[in-house]
């Protein structure tokens, strides 16, 4: 997000780069920064002749090329957009040439997703020589709500980390699908409302009863009628909660405080550090590591393995996921 920002912050102070090559896994930051310079380096009169967005499954690099090397019409920069670039992948290092030697007048984007340019090859050097090389990476899912908090924090709004947390859980670290979500709630909700689950619940959708987080707390808690009353919920509606989810998180939890229990210093801050877990967590763990000594929590994350081949079909004979997850309860409680 910084990296990012400070682009934008160049691009408003004039300093252009020939080049913009955007690559890596995280597509959010790419379309992000790119639409920037699509929206902000030419005026709206200058776009009509000076400004064009093509896509790599329908371009070459020739084409790329020779579109870059025209004049801009009456303006001092024209821009060229290169989106889906990676479906240029195996021809990509012929822009070696023009990344030698760009054109001072044009602005050339290349957003290429879920790729990266070799170190080692010509164009890396050529466009960290000449031009700006932006890598998105992926966030990892204990990053994710902090990101949401910093996102949200920019537009002014603020969000419990129970709300952030069910966002994470049932979005994954699709960092573009969450955005959209959070724009629903900018929509609905002022800046003076901290945002919490029964706002996820209504403008959402997602359940803050029924939701594998609060599964994860009810088992934490050895709470084995909140539980059934869970996996009941689920094993009504599969498509919403499936049963690789459920077990994965619960198994990363079990896993985590096997971790708890040989931490020395269980102070809030070091097991926060050492678990990669928000500070406000930590009082889960520190309850489940009462309910669960450490050798209950090792047979745990074993029946957890052998349920997950189960899940995938491994000697389960077609079981319902209702039933796997009456054994999953079994097998922890």
């Amino acid at each position: 997000m910084e990296e990012a920002k400070k682009i934008v912050t160049a691009i408003n102070g004039g300093a252009l780069k020939p080049i913009y090559f955007l690559m890596g896994d995280e597509p959010y930051y790419i379309d992000k920064i790119a639409d920037y310079i699509a929206e902000n380096v030419l005026t709206e009169a200058e776009r009509g002749f000076n400004q064009m967005t093509i896509y790599g499954r329908d371009t070459s690099i020739d084409e790329v090329v020779s579109n870059a090397k025209r004049y801009p019409m009456m303006a001092e920069y024209q821009v060229v957009i290169v989106k889906e670039a990676q479906h240029l992948s195996r021809t990509i290092e012929q822009l070696v040439g023009y990344a030698e030697n760009p054109q001072k007048t044009t602005v050339l984007v290349v957003c290429y997703k879920y790729k990266k340019l070799d170190k080692r090859k010509k164009l890396y050097k050529a466009i960290m020589k000449h031009g700006l090389l932006f890598e998105s990476k992926k966030l990892y899912e204990n990053q994710v709500a902090d990101w949401i908090r910093r996102v949200l924090s920019g537009k002014g709004y603020k969000i419990t980390p129970k709300a952030a947390a069910l966002l994470v859980e049932f979005l994954g670290t699709d960092l573009s699908k969450i955005n959209n979500e959070l724009e629903k709630l900018f929509l609905v909700i002022d800046r003076q409302t901290e945002i919490n689950p029964i706002h996820i619940e209504k403008h959402i959708g997602i359940s803050k009863d029924f939701n594998n987080f609060e599964l994860k707390k009810a088992v934490g808690e050895h709470n084995v009628e909140k539980a059934t009353r869970i996996i009941t919920y689920f094993g009504q509606n599969p498509k919403d909660n499936p049963f690789v989810l459920t077990i994965s998180l619960l198994y990363n939890f079990f896993t985590q405080l096997l971790r708890y229990h040989g931490l020395t210093d269980r102070s809030s801050g070091q097991v926060a550090k050492a678990l990669g877990v928000n500070p406000y967590f930590v009082n889960e763990y520190q309850i489940a590591s009462k309910n669960y000594p450490m050798k209950r929590v090792s047979q745990i994350i074993t029946k957890l393995r052998n349920l997950d081949l189960k899940g995938k079909g491994v000697g389960s004979q077609n079981m319902s996921q209702h039933d796997l997850l009456k054994e999953l309860l079994a097998a922890i409680f």
